[in-house]
C-alpha cells in the first residue's frame, strides 16, 4: 500500500473564487517562493494539500489579490474571495491563527500596494535623470517611504499588543528592519524562548540578535584601520564627540554625491562638538586619495584598501554603501544612515 498523509499530517484548503475572470489557477507562497499551484475548476473551486508541520504564514494568489493565512497540519480550511470585490475581502473559517491574521490582512495590502505604486512612481520619475537629481529623487521617495513604513509599524505593533500568539509574531514579521529596527529588537526580547519548535521563529531570533549589535542604542563595535598616511585609527578615539562613522568609496556615486553635505555640516558644527570618521571601502590607494582631495574631505580617514573583504564590512554588516552611523560622546548609536536634511536637521537640533 502506497503511504499517505492524513488530515492531521497535511492542512487542506478548499476554496472558491467568485468571477474569476481571465484568472484559471491560484498559487501557494511562502514569502516569494512558490509552494504550489492548482487550477480553478468550471465553478471557480479549487482544493490545495501541503505539510506544515509547524505554522507557516503564506500568501494564497489568484489574479493579482494575494491573501495571507497562517496554517499548520490538521488545519481544513473554507475559503472564498470575489475577485471584483474592492480591497482583498475574502472569507476563511477552519484556521483560527489564519482567522486572526485576516484582521491584520487589509493593512498588508496597503502597505503593499503603497509600495508597488510608490516604485511605479520613481521608475517613471526617475526616467533620463541625470545622477544628481536622480539621487534627490531617490530622497524624496525614501521620505515618503520611511513616513508610510513608520504608520504601518505602529499598526503592526498594535496589532502584535492585541495577539499575543503567532498571528502577533507573524504580523511583526512583515516589518521593514530598516524602519522598525527598534520595534523589532524590543519585540524578539519579548518572544525570547517561546514557540522554539517554529523555524521561522527561530530564524527571527537569531536574525533580531545579529541586528542588535547595531541597533540603536548599543554601543558601536570599535575597530582600529589606517589612514593614507599609515596612521593605526581606532573607532574609540573619537569618543567625547558625537561622531558620523561614514562608509563610502571613490567609486560610489551616491556617495560622492552626499559628500559636498556632509562637508557644509561639518564645517558648520565641527567646533560644536561634532566631526567625522570617513571608512573607505576603496582598494586603489590613488583613486581614494584622490577623491579626499577633490571632495574637500578634511576629516580623518582610514582603509585597509580590501574593498568587501574588509573585516569592517563584516562587523558592520555593511550591504550598500552610502551607509553611516551617528555616535553620540560616549559611542553609543544614536541614527543611522541620515543624508541630505536629515543629517542636518539632527545636528541642528542636538549641537545647536
Amino acid at each position: 500500500m502506497l503511504p499517505a498523509c492524513t488530515d492531521n499530517e497535511q492542512f487542506t484548503i478548499e476554496g472558491e473564487i467568485s468571477n474569476a475572470g481571465n484568472t484559471h489557477t491560484v498559487s501557494l507562497y511562502e514569502a516569494d517562493r512558490k509552494l504550489d499551484s492548482v487550477f480553478l475548476n468550471e465553478q471557480g473551486r479549487f482544493v490545495l494539500r501541503r505539510t506544515a508541520s509547524h505554522p507557516r504564514l503564506l500568501t494564497l494568489q489568484a489574479g493579482t489579490k494575494k491573501y495571507h493565512l497562517i496554517l499548520q497540519n490538521g488545519d481544513r480550511v473554507t475559503f472564498h474571495a470575489d475577485l471584483m470585490s474592492d480591497g482583498n475581502d475574502y472569507e476563511i473559517s477552519g484556521s483560527p491563527l489564519s482567522e486572526k491574521i485576516q484582521h491584520f490582512a487589509s493593512t498588508i495590502a496597503e502597505k503593499e500596494q503603497f509600495e508597488a505604486e510608490l516604485e511605479s512612481s520613481f521608475a517613471s520619475q526617475a526616467a533620463r535623470l541625470d545622477d544628481a537629481a536622480l539621487m534627490n529623487l531617490r530622497e524624496q521617495f525614501m521620505q515618503k517611504y520611511r513616513q508610510h513604513m513608520k504608520s504601518y509599524t505602529d499598526a503592526a505593533v498594535r496589532f502584535a499588543n492585541e495577539h499575543d500568539d503567532l498571528a502577533g509574531f507573524y504580523a511583526m514579521s512583515t516589518l521593514d528592519k530598516e524602519v522598525a529596527e527598534t520595534e523589532l529588537v524590543a519585540y524578539a526580547d519579548r518572544i525570547a524562548g517561546r514557540w522554539d519548535d517554529n523555524v521561522q521563529v527561530r530564524q527571527f531570533i537569531d536574525e533580531m540578535a545579529r541586528l542588535k549589535r547595531l541597533a540603536i542604542g548599543q554601543p558601536a563595535p570599535d575597530f582600529e584601520s589606517l589612514t593614507p598616511n599609515n596612521q593605526r585609527v581606532k573607532l574609540s578615539d573619537f569618543r567625547g564627540k558625537y561622531t558620523l562613522v561614514d562608509f563610502w568609496a571613490s567609486w560610489c556615486g551616491p556617495c560622492r554625491q552626499e559628500n559636498p553635505n556632509i562637508v557644509k555640516q561639518y564645517h558648520t558644527y565641527k567646533d560644536k562638538g561634532f566631526t567625522i570618521l570617513g571608512v573607505s571601502l576603496d582598494d586603489n590607494p590613488g583613486s581614494w586619495m584622490r577623491a579626499i582631495k577633490d571632495d574637500g574631505l578634511e576629516w580623518t580617514q582610514v582603509s585597509d584598501l580590501q574593498q568587501w573583504g574588509s573585516e569592517v564590512v563584516g562587523l558592520y554588516r555593511i550591504q550598500a554603501i552610502p551607509t553611516s552611523y551617528l555616535l553620540d560622546p560616549k559611542g553609543i548609536i544614536v541614527a543611522k544612515n541620515l543624508r541630505g536634511a536629515e543629517l542636518e536637521a539632527f545636528l541642528k537640533k542636538t549641537l545647536d
